[in-house]
């Protein structure tokens, strides 16, 4: 049975972004208080909407009448599946923050083995998937690719084929909340705060109801948003390209001159440097395009605006400062 009043502090906290999730959260719920009443530990289920415009937010409310262990963040629109975790993180109290995805795609039933290790003295528990069902093949190879490359060009020990799906101490979650840049990559900088850490393996499954938040777009973005985070690779990779450049330019004069002066016909005409040009045209903004992605993440951040803003809050009554959390955000 659900508890009548909640817990001033719970032990574990599981936050869940939600963005247009009416047919699953009945379920998510289920699952998350099965797991943690055979657990034995007090907790709370911390559901953050993030703009949803389907029924997502009436369920929560209801969901929360039901089980006051049932916490509500809402935002005032959507704002993105990592601020929704970050403001999770914000508005969660237990010791230990468990993040999860709100289509069961990460069983919750992991979650008594993420425990297990915090128990045991790890402080970061990410999950590792060694299995995905229901994925197609071009979804497994990119993120496969993904994951190799920004292992390659970061600095960051970035586990491979991890997701957002892992258990933070609350030392962790704590260094996480003064970390406020705008363009976030969570599983990255839960690797970057350090603190003892290890690795759970699961079998990841097929989306419980509806369709994928995460088309091929957002992907992308996704993608670009962590190589920027953590690496300088590609700005260093248009400098490279500068100096690879420079050097064919050289050999091709020297080529040139030496044609020309033995009688060669091969380069006259305009054919071969409009081609030229248009190659190096093509690098020139190709580079102007990467430093353009670095200098506008610059500009996200220099105009301070708040990460969130918080339509409402359910269930945090008893923790005074709530408010505090959502205008710092």
């Amino acid at each position: 049975m659900p508890s009548s009043s909640p817990s001033p502090r719970p032990t574990i906290s599981i936050v869940a972004p939600v963005y247009n999730e009416e047919a699953i959260l009945p379920e998510l719920y289920r699952r998350v208080a099965e797991t943690m009443d055979a657990l034995g530990e007090s907790w709370e289920l911390v559901l953050v909407n993030d703009g949803s415009y389907d029924r997502s937010l009436e369920i929560m409310h209801e969901l929360h009448e039901q089980d006051p262990r049932v916490r509500i963040v809402s935002f005032s629109r959507n704002f993105g599946h990592q601020i929704a975790i970050t403001a999770g993180m914000d508005y969660a109290q237990g010791d230990a923050v468990i993040i999860i995805d709100a289509d069961l795609q990460d069983p919750p039933s992991v979650i008594a083995e993420l425990v297990k290790k915090w128990r045991e003295g790890y402080e970061v528990v990410y999950a590792v998937r060694k299995e995905r069902k229901g994925e197609s093949k071009f979804k497994l190879w990119t993120a496969s690719l993904f994951y190799r490359l920004i292992d390659k060009i970061t600095g960051v020990n970035i586990p491979r084929d991890t997701g957002d799906f892992r258990l933070l101490d609350r030392k962790a979650v704590n260094a996480l909340r003064r970390m406020r840049e705008h363009h976030r990559f969570m599983r990255g900088m839960s690797v970057w705060v350090g603190f003892k850490q290890t690795g759970v393996e699961y079998v990841r499954e097929e989306r419980y109801a509806g369709e994928t938040k995460y088309p091929l777009r957002k992907m992308i973005r996704f993608a670009l948003d962590g190589i920027t985070s953590f690496s300088y690779f590609p700005l260093q990779l248009a400098t490279y390209m500068g100096f690879f450049i420079a050097g064919l330019s050289v050999v091709a004069i020297l080529i040139t001159i030496g044609l020309r002066l033995s009688g060669s016909r091969a380069f006259y005409g305009q054919a071969s440097t409009l081609v030229t040009v248009l190659f190096l045209g093509g690098i020139q903004l190709i580079s102007l395009g990467i430093i353009g992605e670095y200098l506008g993440r610059i500009y996200d951040e220099v105009k301070h605006r708040p990460l969130y803003i918080v339509d409402e809050a359910v269930g945090f009554e008893h923790m005074g400062d709530a408010d505090e959390r959502s205008e710092a955000a």
